[in-house]
């Protein structure tokens, strides 16, 4: 795969070569002061091009002195699964198939969580793991299929290499802590001030160059502002996230606030089409009562026809009898 993309690259790289050639032609019809400054800026050009070229042709994975090489490149060569070759794990670990309802929306999960947990900057957190969890709960409350969520959810969890009662476990952990907290509480401890999971995971997030935020760690602090009372809607979400994650953590707001409207307009959907299905599911029962009703009337006609009929035989036969 080296090859093609390093001569695609140096491909584009002659092409501004040449580029920078024809501007060099146009330039000898132009003014000497202009041709001078032309010509100083082309050769510049030129031999940025030519050191990009020098260094593509000497690049070795692992081998670059940067501080962010230095601290990964013990990952040089690790084997990572593609979306594909984890969804197909997904799917052998479940062994049934996934409502089609439903199908797209796993697809979608397995991967991003997939290309999460494989990601050399991820690190797993108990806020990361009450946002999993949550979501999940969320996503999967009304699974048609009865027992078939926790199989979805079990099934996720080890294709993705993730230890279910280890995330589950601190997923418990933080939700027990904040019982009884108030939203100033959870920022004071997203400062690191405090003892308690959230301080140790705010010092560890400041002190991380590299930290890098994913989906469930912004709905982990969604669900910690649900458990203090914040109400659940994206208006008054987006101000508490931003102090959360900026002005808290000292991290960028923006994907953290987008996720939480994401969140929202996903549960909107869900609590309708919940409410839908209760609907259907009532007025099926009313149906259902009728056609029970209509079928026992049906059966207490035909047992007073019986009894009638009954009747009439025996008093037909009590006069032939009596003749």
């Amino acid at each position: 795969s080296y090859a093609p993309q390093f001569f695609q690259s140096n491909t584009m790289k002659f092409s501004t070569i040449i580029a920078v050639a024809a501007i060099n032609s146009a330039a000898a019809f132009t003014a000497p002061s202009a041709f001078t400054r032309s010509t100083a800026l082309n050769a510049g050009l030129l031999d940025d091009v030519e050191s990009t070229i020098a260094r593509a042709a000497d690049y070795q994975p692992g081998a670059a002195k940067t501080a962010f090489a230095e601290r990964f490149k013990h990952l040089q060569g690790v084997k990572v699964k593609t979306v594909g070759e984890a969804f197909a794990e997904f799917t052998k670990i479940l062994g049934q198939p996934i409502n089609a309802l439903y199908k797209n929306m796993m697809t979608d999960i397995v991967g991003t969580t997939h290309l999460t947990v494989v990601n050399a900057r991820f690190v797993r957190d108990p806020i990361w793991s009450l946002g999993m969890i949550s979501a999940l709960n969320l996503l999967l409350k009304n699974y048609p299929e009865e027992g078939t969520q926790e199989k979805i959810t079990s099934s996720l969890f080890e294709c993705c290499g993730l230890d279910e009662a280890e995330v589950r476990a601190e997923a418990a952990e933080l939700k027990a802590w904040v019982a009884g907290k108030s939203k100033d509480d959870i920022t004071k401890a997203l400062r690191g001030e405090g003892d308690g999971p959230i301080p140790a995971v705010a010092k560890a997030t400041k002190d991380d160059e590299y930290w890098m935020y994913s989906r469930f760690f912004g709905i982990g602090l969604v669900a910690l502002m649900d458990e203090v009372g914040v109400e659940m809607n994206a208006d008054d979400v987006y101000p508490v996230m931003t102090e959360f994650v900026q002005d808290s953590l000292g991290k960028p707001h923006f994907t953290a606030c987008s996720d939480s409207d994401t969140y929202f307009k996903i549960k909107g959907k869900l609590d309708l089409m919940e409410t839908m299905m209760k609907e259907i599911e009532i007025r099926e029962k009313k149906r259902m009562a009728q056609r029970l009703e209509d079928k026992a009337e049906t059966q207490i006609r035909a047992a007073e026809r019986q009894a009638e009929m009954a009747d009439e035989v025996e008093k037909e036969a009590a006069k032939m009898s009596s003749q």
